[in-house]
């Protein structure tokens, strides 16, 4: 396939950050663009879907139906996590170091970014809803089994981790239980096993460099805008996370260490 034949795709990505970048003036919100992560993907394999001359078959829709309910559930989930919260704080140390000129940087380090990452995170989901491929099999059943296993995961951290915020009573202290007693981002692992599972799809039609998007999706989780990021300033902010830091998982869920 030659992305550059795929305008539609593209154009649709791009356009759609573009405007969500002019709402983040109007608002003074950059955090807008989390909500939108998971919807987009969602969105260029859809037109991806609609441009391709073969029409719909089992296999683009369990693709789509999947990215839907992963992808919308994150983008709600993070929509009322910014309400409440209001803009990240990485947007706000952004704003600070970068100061008066971030209005319009912020179009290239944070929307335009987040648009390319996408598109080349995703090439493999437009592999599988593009290829004509064999009849749903093996890999499309191991797909939908390891996507589920990680939506679940991500879903239930979310809940809790959202649970534990609200309660006026646990600020400053660390989320230890749950999922959470075995990971210190369970959320994260999730999200990553889940697009490993959304990579077999791209097996099912043939495409082996299909794991490349799944790859760089843990990557991003864990070494720049997850675990790595999150934990730099963590400690500061809740002094008992070191010892928690030194007993759990960092990633994949397993027993805590002993004290």
């Amino acid at each position: 396939m030659n992305l550059l034949a795929w305008w539609p795709v593209v154009a649709a990505a791009y356009f759609l950050v573009f405007g969500l970048w002019l709402l983040s003036l109007h608002k003074k919100d950059a955090s807008i663009i989390d909500a939108y992560w998971g919807p987009g993907f969602l969105l260029v394999t859809a037109v991806a879907a609609a441009v391709n001359s073969t029409g719909y078959r089992p296999r683009q829709l369990l693709v789509l139906v999947a990215l839907g309910c992963w992808g919308l559930r994150l983008g709600l989930h993070l929509l009322q996590r910014n309400r409440a919260h209001g803009e990240d704080r990485r947007y706000q140390a952004m704003r600070a170091s970068i100061g008066p000129k971030f209005w319009w940087v912020s179009l290239f380090s944070v929307f335009l970014l987040q648009a390319t990452l996408q598109l080349f995170i995703a090439w493999p989901l437009l592999a599988a809803v593009h290829a004509p491929g064999p009849e749903l099999g093996f890999w499309d059943l191991g797909a939908v089994v390891i996507f589920a296993i990680g939506w679940g995961l991500e879903a239930i951290a979310d809940r809790q981790l959202a649970r534990f915020l609200a309660d006026p009573t646990r600020r400053g202290q660390v989320l230890d239980t749950g999922l959470w007693r075995y990971s210190r981002h369970p959320n994260y692992f999730g999200d990553a096993l889940l697009w490993w599972g959304l990579g077999a799809f791209g097996l099912a039609v043939g495409q082996v460099w299909s794991l490349l998007g799944p790859a760089v999706m843990t990557f991003l989780l864990l070494k720049v805008s997850g675990v790595s990021l999150l934990e730099k300033t963590i400690t500061q902010r809740r002094p008992e996370y070191e010892a928690y830091r030194r007993r759990t998982s960092a990633f994949v869920p397993w027993p805590p260490r002993a004290s």
